[in-house]
């Protein structure tokens, strides 16, 4: 009896996991708590989503020095950041990549490129590449919003960052900011999943 009960618990954890927590393979979706991590900023301050006390979630940002379209979003992601970090939605930055690949996106390059685009946000580094596959990023750059809840960030948004990397002016969808100003007018996210369109995270 007890090995079945235990069994029982152990099942019962398991489910009650997956529901949280997705498998490595696939990353987040919508509706599941993203774990909270510690990378470090360029600042050389270590960072976790816990830090933002008066959150009202996040605007996470998988992104790079050296990919072209992340380069091509520097400036709306600050924008992003401006918008939204005194409305509850600040801009987390993350590099992903293996920086022995791409040394362009190492962290004296990265501080250097806050610099000088003077970026407003964390930026910080995924050091052992543990955190981007645990979301699910496949792209620079890819974008997740979440939102504080009871249960923890629940992932409310997950893709580009709208409809024309090419061209700021031509946008027509700004699915990040729709997202977030949904969220904040207690309204539902029209669009919850679009592609991301970027270079591939090397590894």
């Amino acid at each position: 009896m007890k090995t079945l009960k235990t069994v029982f618990a152990l099942l019962l954890v398991a489910t009650l996991f997956s529901f949280t927590v997705k498998n490595d393979s696939g990353g987040y979706e919508i509706g599941d708590i993203a774990t909270d991590f510690s990378l470090e900023n360029i600042d050389g301050k270590m960072v976790s989503l816990s830090d933002f006390k008066t959150a009202k979630g996040f605007i996470v940002v998988f992104t790079c020095n050296t990919c072209p379209y992340a380069v091509a979003y520097e400036d709306r992601i600050e924008a992003l950041n401006k918008k939204y970090a005194d409305k509850g939605y600040p801009v987390i930055a993350i590099m992903p990549n293996n920086t022995d690949v791409k040394p362009g996106d190492n962290m004296e390059a990265m501080q250097a490129r806050a610099k000088a685009k003077g970026f407003t946000f964390p930026y910080l580094m995924d050091k052992g590449q543990k955190v981007y596959p645990q979301y699910g990023a496949t792209k620079t750059p890819h974008v997740f919003v979440l939102q504080k809840t009871k249960k923890g960030n629940e992932v409310k948004y997950i893709g580009a960052i709208d409809d024309n990397y090419q061209d700021a002016s031509a946008v027509n969808q700004k699915y990040v900011e729709n997202a977030v100003d949904a969220l904040l007018g207690g309204k539902e996210i029209t669009e919850t999943k679009t592609r991301a369109i970027g270079c591939s995270i090397k590894v």
